[in-house]
């Protein structure tokens, strides 16, 4: 059974930077689909980034060029690094994993097997 538990969130003001982390298990990350989407009270579920099996990342719009995404192999985790944060990324934060294809956090955020999610709230 796949399990994903993301860690890291918090509260910043505008401009700073958090690390969100994410650990899988009952599956491989180097192997999978895995990502972020978020989502804000009384909006939908977005996107956020992806990264997929042979390394390649996406991200949405509203985050390029602010968020990396990236895979720790010997921990089986993958991070999100967030910086340059503004109140509108303000939401609950999931990790998400799934082994089909394509790889996208859009599928992730329709799809694949989530955490519980963390709070990222962002103040001005």
């Amino acid at each position: 059974q796949v399990q994903v538990a993301e860690s890291g969130g918090g509260s910043v003001q505008t401009g700073d930077s958090l690390r969100l982390s994410c650990a899988a298990s009952g599956v491989t990350a180097s192997s999978a689909c895995m990502g972020w989407f978020r989502q804000a009270p009384g909006k939908q579920r977005e996107g956020v980034a992806a990264i997929a099996s042979e390394g390649s990342t996406t991200y949405a719009d509203s985050v390029k060029g602010r968020f990396t995404i990236s895979r720790d192999n010997a921990k089986n985790a993958v991070h999100l690094q967030m910086n340059s944060l503004k109140p509108e990324d303000t939401a609950t934060y999931y990790c998400a994993a799934d082994l089909r294809r394509p790889c996208t956090s859009d599928r992730l955020a329709i799809f694949g097997a989530r955490g519980q999610g963390t709070q990222v709230t962002v103040s001005s």
